[in-house]
């Protein structure tokens, strides 16, 4: 399957050739020739898996496949860096899920984005992300990933910072690059430490189940905690940044600034998911070396789900609502990981979290391309502004609906297979975190039904112009990934992905499925009460509680607390410190040094005066001198 190297090199060419021709090339020449590479990506990633998953288990496990592997920097005998292609179930996976959506945000763009200026360069950034995501998911081994990850940041803040003249776009792409920095200076820090101790950087020999690897490791604790588990506590953290997961979630909101398309491609079924495809990669070693460190995983992945679910309840910008739906949706597949630590039932967490994985990005993809639509017709991003849309854009009603159905967890939408899945495995860990998750997901259908009225139905606004449909290169890919999530969940997912590499049936249990049913169920007729006609109830509501509701629309003050942090704190109390003693110690020892010395040789320059009669007096009078001491001291 050597091939497969394709599916990552053509976008990087796609990327330099594009990039160097720059507007040499017609717009509609670089966006043609951007989506053509991207379609033949994508029929290899299809390729790719149909060629895979036919292949016959080994002893019952699917075969690990590594069609490319060389050396590409060596240090010492141990320290090497290498690069290659790494096949599994996930990998191939992945594939699939980056070049469709990635394909259909391409096509998707061709009309969206008709007419920017920095139409070839937007195309050249769109390559270079899909370059560096493959690259990232079929790594073998974590410095390779890590490479790509890095690479991945920066494409993402080109595409958020694409409006480079808007200083509002401006600044989210610098939050979200600054943000993701510092959670990757705990990955890498992970990485040292778990590469220091099992003297390999291969995912084949971290994830083999040889636990001699991590025996000095695990013998060796700092602070009370083995080093394994600071390695890959430490791991997580560069996962929890990239996923947006709290604490560090804060970039991924005002990462909308970007063009809508990007926030599909990036922040909805790629870039975002990286952190949960981390944790993924590295499950044998979170489940046998340090299940510790998945509890911890499990509790972040709740607190954030619940947190961004409670925030996109109250918000008004459309896209701010998806990404804030989207943070929750990623802490759904974190917990679905962190509780697979339970014996006997990590199959089940770490098949579903994949499962929604893939779910997720075909739905959330949806709804952010449907926003785009939404946005096109009324060229604003508040639900103000919006109502009664249904009658002007059927199509784009019609595919939202779907994604809104799918990701409210309703039958037989894609959404209830893999979500029920996640609830199931949470009550079998804990029936306290499966009635949080369970009443998270009714938030989830709750929000997602407000958006939905306050868009399509209720009051219609006026508008300067009348809202149309988008053209075809937008809504096909629509109504693409509408069909798609309609019938994903009928998919035999744990055939093709589970924990261990064998087969894993899926059974629904019925009374966590019906039980979801009906919460969603619930929610959705509140939402409907609510929202589908202008009420005073929501008004009400807020004014009932208006410190609560507030808050809530400012995300609970967390960015003022960063700013407080970093500016009061950081600043003022310990940078401004070190600044005045870097200025006036540091600097003004050496700037006094530097004045004596110049001083000194001011004094002494006449010395060197080019007189030869000096000289000469000089000359003398230093050897009466000497003379004069050799008579005294003999």
């Amino acid at each position: 399957m050597e091939y497969t190297v394709l599916i990552f090199i053509l976008p990087l060419l796609t990327f330099l050739a594009l990039g160097l021709l720059g507007t040499k090339l017609k717009p509609n020449v670089s966006g043609s020739i951007g989506t053509t590479v991207l379609g033949i990506c994508a029929l290899l990633a299809y390729i790719t898996a149909a060629n895979y998953f036919s292949m016959p288990r080994v002893d019952g496990v699917r075969e690990t496949i590594i069609p490319l592997h060389f050396e590409w920097l060596r240090f010492t005998e141990n320290l090497k860096i290498e690069l290659g292609i790494l096949l599994d179930p996930i990998s191939v996976m992945m594939l699939v899920v980056i070049t469709t959506v990635s394909l259909m945000v391409h096509i998707y763009s061709l009309g969206y984005m008709h007419g920017e200026r920095g139409f070839q360069r937007y195309y050249a950034f769109l390559s270079l992300f899909t370059f560096s995501m493959l690259g990232l998911v079929v790594a073998t081994n974590i410095f390779q990933m890590y490479i790509f990850w890095e690479l991945v940041g920066v494409s993402s803040y080109l595409l958020i910072g694409f409006y480079y003249t808007k200083p509002e776009a401006v600044a989210a792409s610098k939050k979200a690059f600054i943000v993701t920095r510092f959670a990757d200076l705990g990955f890498l820090l992970g990485i040292l430490l778990l590469s220091y101790y099992t003297k390999t950087f291969s995912f084949e020999l971290l994830t083999s189940g040889d636990s001699t690897l991590f025996s000095q490791a695990a013998g060796t604790t700092f602070m009370g905690c083995s080093v394994m588990s600071w390695a890959m506590a430490l791991i997580f953290m560069g996962g929890a940044g990239k996923s947006a997961m709290f604490p560090l979630h804060i970039w991924l909101p005002d990462a909308m600034e970007g063009p809508t398309p990007v926030s599909a491609l990036i922040h909805a079924a790629t870039m975002v998911v990286a952190g949960v495809y981390l944790v993924a990669r590295l499950f044998p070693v979170y489940y046998l070396e340090t299940p510790e460190v998945l509890v911890l995983i499990a509790v972040v992945g709740a607190v954030t789900s619940l947190y961004a679910a409670i925030v996109a309840c109250v918000q008004t910008d459309i896209k701010r609502v998806l990404a804030f739906s989207t943070i929750s949706q990623i802490g759904f597949m974190m917990v679905a990981l962190g509780v697979s630590g339970l014996e006997g039932h990590e199959g089940l967490g770490y098949m579903a979290s994949m499962f929604h994985l893939f779910t997720h990005a075909m739905f959330k993809a949806l709804l952010f391309l449907g926003a785009g639509a939404i946005i096109h017709a009324v060229h604003s991003n508040e639900m103000s502004h919006m109502g009664g849309l249904r009658k002007y854009l059927p199509v784009t009603h019609i595919t939202f609906l779907v994604a809104c159905l799918a990701i409210s967890g309703i039958p037989p939408f894609s959404g209830f297979f893999s979500k029920d899945e996640i609830l199931a495995a949470t009550f079998a860990f804990s029936p306290v975190l499966g009635i949080t998750m369970s009443f998270i997901a009714a938030l989830t259908a709750f929000y997602m039904f407000r958006l939905y009225y306050n868009i399509f139905w209720g009051e219609e606004s006026s508008h300067e112009h009348t809202p149309h449909e988008a053209p075809k290169s937008m809504t096909l890919p629509l109504v693409f990934l509408a069909v798609v999530t309609v019938f994903a969940g009928f998919i035999p997912f744990g055939h093709f992905v589970s924990s261990n590499g064998e087969a894993y049936t899926i059974h629904l249990n019925w009374t966590v499925a019906i039980s979801s049913v009906i919460v969603a169920v619930i929610a959705i007729a509140a939402a409907t009460a609510l929202y589908k006609k202008k009420s005073p109830v929501p008004d009400r509501m807020a004014a009932a509680l208006p410190k609560l509701h507030h808050a809530a629309y400012r995300r609970f003050y967390m960015d003022e607390l960063y700013l407080f942090i970093t500016k009061r704190i950081i600043f003022n109390h310990i940078s401004r410190p070190i600044a005045w003693f870097d200025r006036h110690i540091i600097d003004g020892s050496l700037n006094g040094l530097a004045n004596v010395t110049q001083r000194v040789a001011y004094a002494i320059r006449g010395i060197q005066s080019g007189q030869v009669q000096q000289y000469v007096y000089v000359i003398l009078l230093s050897t009466v001198v000497i003379a004069a001491l050799v008579l005294w001291f003999l």
